[in-house]
């Protein structure tokens, strides 16, 4: 059993702001700006976290020019948080509440 990178991964993603980032490059390419827009960060946090999940391999980058752009495309980590949230979702009784995509960014 790899006991201790699953306790790693776990704690990389015991940060709401590190949840949010995934799950919003799970569903496609963005920026810093547009991350720190959608998570409602600021660039500097934003651009920490990323660091910490691209150094732990979850997220990918592409420069073009001077911009860096961020994604996450590994399936293993788009269950995970998957059934995070549903598991989630059903332990405060909000399964169901509005479309999947709603509850992207909330903290």
């Amino acid at each position: 059993m790899h006991a201790r990178a699953v306790t790693d991964t776990f704690r990389l993603l015991a940060d709401p702001t590190r949840v949010k980032l995934l799950w919003a490059l799970l569903h496609g390419e963005h920026s810093v700006g547009a991350l720190a827009e959608l998570v409602e960060a600021g660039p500097t946090a934003v651009s920490q976290h990323l660091s910490k999940l691209r150094l732990a391999g979850l997220v990918h980058t592409r420069r073009e020019g001077t911009y860096v752009f961020y994604r996450a495309e590994d399936d293993h980590v788009r269950r995970l948080l998957t059934e995070a949230l549903s598991h989630a979702e059903h332990a405060t009784g909000t399964a169901g509440e509005g479309e999947p995509g709603q509850h992207r960014y909330r903290g």
